[in-house]
């Protein structure tokens, strides 16, 4: 790597470190990073990349559903396809900084930097923040890229957070409009394809001391809302041998699905019960119902499927053994995704023209090019995290490596052009 383009990728990571800790100054809750989709602050940081959008040269929109749009024209008229480059600007409860914002600042950022160098492209670019890949406050998740997609569905906008608000509400409040969000839809003739590029979520590139890797697929995930309902009573008159404790029966549960990932590891299944509720919710009352959730994943798509239905009969047999009901409510799946060969192999001449190693790996971690997927095909680009630590306040990436995603994305987007060219 040279000098010039040493200063270069230095300069671009400190820009980047300088943007992320800005949007993380956009919070709901005061030392922790909390924003979550149409809330004020999904508000505020819309705003503030609208801004940073405008400052890059972009032609900044905002579609029904809160999507933040920045178009680059191409420089040739006759172009009428355009290459998206997106990621999501929402986060977990007591979040990092980096998951999700990063792609959107690295596609600003590559987008300043083509119109600084003079590079000229044969398609417009258009730079997406969206805002409910997590599905955290409501139980939607990828809403926003999967209206770009085209395929949300309209009873999407009818589910409602904790506090019993509709989503078609706030996002009224948010200044979005529910009987629009079909217009955000992109005509798939009109696109050449969608690229992300996201922090890894684990600890692979660290392994193998690379900065930036090239993503092959995306594991397929299904998500359950469990209910096990039982019997209340009072803790000190009920004996132990006639009770329906619904908590107890969770609990095994829990244990089943930690079992049946574990013995399913070869294929690539993991299994997480992150949210449980108990009702009625008193130290001397024995719980009548339990709702929990699971989020299941898998490499691929048979294995994950096999995985839920060996949960479903062992949450029968608990069930039965506890004298209790049970019910799944499923309200998300994906398939696997595969990324577009095109894609990965433009990546590897852009991460080889910077004399690095390319690798090439899976994401267990969901993300919005899987709803994308069913609009065009799709790349990502993984950027090392230290420690594979995501989704926690500990996550961090090094500003050197930030900068080298960006750099890479340039020329990532540089050879995807000239691959263009070649075809006219």
């Amino acid at each position: 790597m040279t000098l010039a383009v040493s200063e270069t990728v230095r300069a671009l990571g400190n820009r980047s470190e300088e943007m992320i800790r800005a949007l993380a100054e956009i919070t709901e809750t005061e030392g922790q990073i909390t924003r979550l989709f149409l809330s004020p602050e999904h508000k505020r940081a819309a705003a503030l990349v609208s801004d940073w959008m405008e400052q890059a040269g972009l032609t900044v929109s905002h579609d029904a559903i809160g999507t933040v749009c920045g178009i680059l024209p191409a420089n040739r008229s006759s172009s009428n396809k355009t290459l998206l480059i997106g990621s999501h600007i929402d986060t977990v409860i007591n979040a990092g900084a980096y998951d999700g914002p990063f792609g959107v600042v690295a596609g600003i950022l590559a987008v300043s930097e083509i119109q600084k160098r003079g590079i000229e492209l044969p398609f417009a670019l258009e730079v997406l923040a969206f805002g409910d890949e997590e599905g955290v406050r409501f139980p939607s998740t990828l809403l926003s890229s999967s209206a770009v997609a085209g395929v949300a569905k309209p009873e999407d906008l009818e589910a409602t957070d904790a506090d019993g608000i509709r989503l078609c509400d706030a996002l009224k409040d948010f200044g979005g409009d529910p009987a629009a969000t079909a217009k955000a839809a992109r005509d798939p003739d009109s696109v050449l394809g969608y690229l992300e590029v996201h922090i890894e979520q684990g600890p692979v590139l660290e392994a193998e001391r690379l900065s930036v890797g090239i993503v092959t697929s995306i594991a397929g995930a299904n998500r359950y809302r469990v209910t096990l309902s039982g019997m209340a009573g009072h803790a000190g008159t009920v004996p132990m041998h006639l009770r329906s404790d619904a908590l107890v029966g969770a609990a095994e549960l829990i244990c089943a699905i930690n079992q049946i990932a574990h013995e399913a590891n070869d294929h690539g299944v993991v299994a997480t019960v992150g949210e449980l509720s108990v009702e009625p919710g008193a130290v001397n009352v024995i719980p009548a119902e339990v709702v929990l959730s699971l989020d299941l994943r898998a490499a691929t798509d048979e294995p994950r499927h096999e995985a839920a239905r060996a949960i479903k009969q062992a949450a029968d047999k608990i069930a039965a053994k506890h004298g209790l009901s049970v019910g799944f409510e499923q309200y998300h799946e994906v398939s696997t995704c595969l990324c577009a060969d095109r894609f990965q192999n433009t990546a590897e001449k852009a991460i080889k023209s910077l004399g690095l190693r390319p690798l090439r790996l899976m994401s267990g971690a969901g993300h919005d090019g899987q709803a994308m997927s069913q609009l065009t095909d799709i790349g990502m680009m993984f950027v090392r995290c230290q420690g594979g630590i995501s989704h926690n306040p500990l996550e961090y990436v090094e500003p050197h490596d930030m900068g080298l995603a960006v750099e890479a994305l340039v020329r990532w987007i540089e050879t995807i052009a000239e691959e263009e060219r070649a075809k006219s």
